[in-house]
């Protein structure tokens, strides 16, 4: 039976998406902060780290998903997984780095999930017109 490449990466992401919860619960419990950040900017940026995260992660698994069960090669597969998890690392280190604020990690993180997404969307409609047009 052929393993599942979507199953690879969405758990090497959830496991990444609790790097990143781990990084806003251990400052809330340092600093004694229940809700929201408290002014903390550290705690601030951490939040934001998760937080931007969670608001690209389901885009990008779900095209990835789809592209696998597109017959997309596993190859490729393993090229899109592994650059979503280098860009999501280094958006990661450069906003925690930038304190929020401009650093190299976090532009080219954006930059890499951002092409991901848009390749994954072009990918999936490619093999759908192809498909279409059998």
């Amino acid at each position: 039976m052929p393993l599942s490449v979507t199953a690879l990466y969405v758990s090497l992401s959830a496991l990444l998406m609790l790097v990143y919860a781990y990084g806003v619960v251990r400052i809330r419990k340092a600093e004694k902060i229940g809700l929201g950040s408290g002014d903390n900017k550290a705690l601030e940026v951490a939040i934001r780290v998760h937080g931007n995260y969670l608001e690209y992660a389901p885009m990008f698994l779900l095209l990835f998903a789809c592209a696998e069960l597109n017959g997309l090669s596993p190859l490729l597969l393993h090229v899109f997984g592994a650059s979503w998890l280098i860009g999501r690392v280094l958006h990661g280190i450069g906003l925690a780095e930038g304190r929020g604020g401009y650093h190299a990690g976090r532009f080219y993180g954006t930059l890499i999930t951002w092409l991901l997404i848009v390749a994954l969307a072009l990918v999936n409609l490619g093999l759908w017109v192809f498909a279409a047009a059998q």
